[in-house]
């Protein structure tokens, strides 16, 4: 029994910033739950909320490898709205299909974002002033390739990407049954990919959980998944767009976790220098990353217009802070070398439910920026406070 009490304490405080984030994520539930009588966890306002965390979660999962490489970038919501400009433009203007029309978009982003990696990783120019100078510029293009004016409507298989749902597998009616399979084969895969880590682990003499702890973990997990997928079939199903998240979270959380690349990205977060005298090419690791997160930022934008079956000149504007603060309220740290793209997406979770919360309760805009601010002050805090005492 203390073995395992010692164990589990150990646990905790490896992953202190984890469980704060969830225990956050839910404590916020239940507050809007109550405060709302119940209709903040009405499967309808929960796909909803979880569309909305789509745009945000998808730049917060890219921008939470940029921090955990030691840089930044300011310049999201303007490329986000640049790219969905660019595809809008081409569709709705010139005829494009909307494949060419999407591809061109995400390549505009990895294009800013190669751009990006030039200045930064091989003319020295920090990160902070050359994605600056992109939110100025970009936005600036925004308005040139729109005229200023909002561009639309868009192809329904275009605006599918942000407005439709998987289809059912039969024609019947009540719970979504694509959605319900989708979410045992999530929920099989995760134990089987559980059971084979902890295999690995235990094959070259790493620590591990004693067994009882880590069927806990998985089940609650799997639980968690169990009521993601049946809140979606109560509903209309699964949104394309959530799929599309959780297909980038996935991908980039395996290149994070399991590639070279990722170890090199972490690597040179937490010491340039010593990643450099090991032999690491950092300069190369930091332009593939500014390209990759172009690329991200684009799809972002395709999902932003796609929802809103238009490309505006304000589209993305803020996104670049939403995606930073969703990244640290994710357990990224500021400092560089620490984070994960799974909880960057959650810590977009935590913003989209303050956001969508206070809308239900009708309050005032202003407030709700105060809150969203002290939730990241907050967040950056306890950030600060768990690495001293680590």
């Amino acid at each position: 029994m203390a073995e395992t009490g010692t164990a589990l304490s150990r646990a905790f405080r490896r992953n202190v910033r984890q469980s704060a984030m969830v225990l956050s994520l839910l404590g916020i539930w239940a507050v809007f739950a109550l405060a709302t009588d119940g209709v903040f966890l009405a499967p309808r306002n929960l796909s909803n909320l979880f569309l909305q965390t789509v745009a945000v979660g998808i730049a917060a999962a890219g921008m939470a490898l940029v921090i955990v490489a030691g840089q930044i970038d300011l310049s999201v919501g303007s490329v986000a709205g640049f790219a969905g400009a660019v595809a809008a433009v081409l569709q709705v203007s010139h005829g494009w299909p909307t494949a060419p029309a999407i591809a061109a978009g995400i390549l505009a982003g990895a294009a800013v974002g190669a751009w990006h990696g030039f200045w930064v990783a091989y003319r020295r120019v920090p990160a902070f002033v050359v994605t600056l100078a992109s939110m100025l510029a970009f936005r600036g293009l925004i308005l040139g390739i729109t005229g200023g004016q909002t561009v639309s409507p868009l192809h329904d298989s275009f605006k599918g990407i942000g407005q439709r749902y998987l289809p059912r597998l039969t024609g019947g009616t009540g719970p979504h049954d694509t959605t319900l399979l989708l979410g045992l084969v999530a929920i099989v895969l995760f134990a089987l990919l559980a059971a084979r880590r902890r295999s690995q682990r235990l094959r070259y003499g790493f620590e591990v959980l004693p067994a009882g702890l880590e069927a806990l973990k998985v089940a609650g997990i799997a639980l968690a998944l169990s009521a993601f997928f049946a809140v979606l079939a109560a509903n209309q199903g699964m949104p394309v767009a959530v799929l599309l998240l959780a297909l980038v979270v996935v991908a980039l959380d395996f290149v994070a976790r399991h590639t070279v690349f990722g170890r090199h990205l972490y690597a040179a977060g937490a010491g340039p220098e010593a990643a450099r005298l090991s032999g690491i090419d950092v300069k190369k690791r930091v332009f593939q990353l500014f390209a990759l997160f172009g690329a991200l930022t684009g799809l972002s934008g395709i999902v932003l217009t796609a929802r809103l079956n238009a490309a505006t000149t304000s589209a993305g504007v803020n996104m670049e802070l939403d995606a930073i603060a969703a990244a640290v309220i994710g357990g990224t740290s500021l400092m560089g070398g620490e984070g994960t793209v799974t909880g960057a997406v959650v810590g977009a979770l935590i913003m989209a439910s303050l956001d969508n919360g206070m809308s239900l309760l009708n309050l005032d805009v202003t407030f709700q920026y105060v809150v969203k601010g002290l939730v990241l002050l907050l967040a950056v805090w306890v950030d600060m406070a768990t690495r001293k005492r680590g």
